[in-house]
C-alpha cells in the first residue's frame, strides 16, 4: 500500500512540476508570440514594417494625422512636427517628430506605436522609424526623428476599408533603464 501511495504521490509531483514549468515557459513566450501576432494581423493598431516601397500610387488620398505622448516619468517633450498630411495611397511620405530632453541627465527612451482605426493598421507600412531603436538624448538635447511610410494600395481592394479617409499614427515614449526595461517594469521590445 505504501509503495502504491508513493507512486501516486510521485506521479502527482512530477505532473504538477511539469505543469508549473510549462506555465513559466508560456509566460516567457507570451509577449514575443503576442507581438508576432499583432505584427502579422495588425491587431491593436500594430503597423506593418515594409522593406520596399509600394508598387503603385493610386489617386485615392488619405489624411494621416500624427499624435505624440510620453509616459509621465519621462522628462521629455515629444511632439509631431506636423499635425497631419494628405497622402496618396501607395505614395511614400516622410513625417517628423521632435523630442527634447528637459532634464539635467542623459535619458534613453523607446517608443511604442499604433494606428487607428485598427482595421487600417495592416495597410499602414513603415520603411524607416525611430521606434525601432532606443533613443538617448543628452541634457537639453532636441532631435528631429523621421518616419518614412506609405499606405498600402491593397487597402483600396478591400470594401470594408472604403470608409477610411483618416488614419492616425500615435507614438508614446517610455523611459528605458540600462537593461532596456521601461518605466512600466516590463522589457520594452522594438517591433
Amino acid at each position: 500500500m505504501k509503495q502504491l501511495l508513493k507512486n501516486k504521490n510521485t506521479r502527482l509531483m512530477v505532473t504538477l512540476s511539469g505543469v508549473a514549468i510549462a506555465m513559466v515557459g508560456a509566460a516567457y513566450a507570451a509577449v514575443p508570440l503576442y507581438n508576432l501576432f499583432c505584427q502579422v494581423t495588425g491587431y491593436g493598431g500594430t503597423t506593418q514594417v515594409a522593406t520596399a516601397e509600394a508598387g503603385s500610387i493610386l489617386d485615392r488620398t488619405v489624411e494621416v494625422r500624427f499624435d505624440a505622448s510620453q509616459s509621465r516619468d519621462l522628462p521629455w517633450t515629444f511632439e509631431p512636427m506636423q499635425s497631419s498630411m494628405t497622402v496618396r495611397v501607395g505614395e511614400t511620405s516622410l513625417a517628423f517628430y521632435r523630442a527634447t530632453n528637459n532634464s539635467d541627465r542623459p535619458v534613453t527612451g523607446m517608443a511604442s506605436y499604433n494606428v487607428t482605426p485598427f482595421k487600417a493598421a495592416p495597410y499602414f507600412s513603415k520603411l524607416e522609424c525611430f521606434c525601432f531603436t532606443e533613443q538617448t538624448l543628452q541634457p537639453g538635447e532636441s532631435v528631429e526623428m523621421p518616419v518614412l511610410f506609405f499606405v498600402d494600395p491593397l487597402m483600396d481592394e478591400e470594401s470594408r476599408m472604403d470608409d477610411v479617409h483618416t488614419i492616425t499614427l500615435s507614438y508614446t515614449f517610455f523611459e528605458q533603464d540600462a537593461d532596456g526595461v521601461g518605466a512600466t517594469g516590463r522589457r520594452e521590445a522594438a517591433p
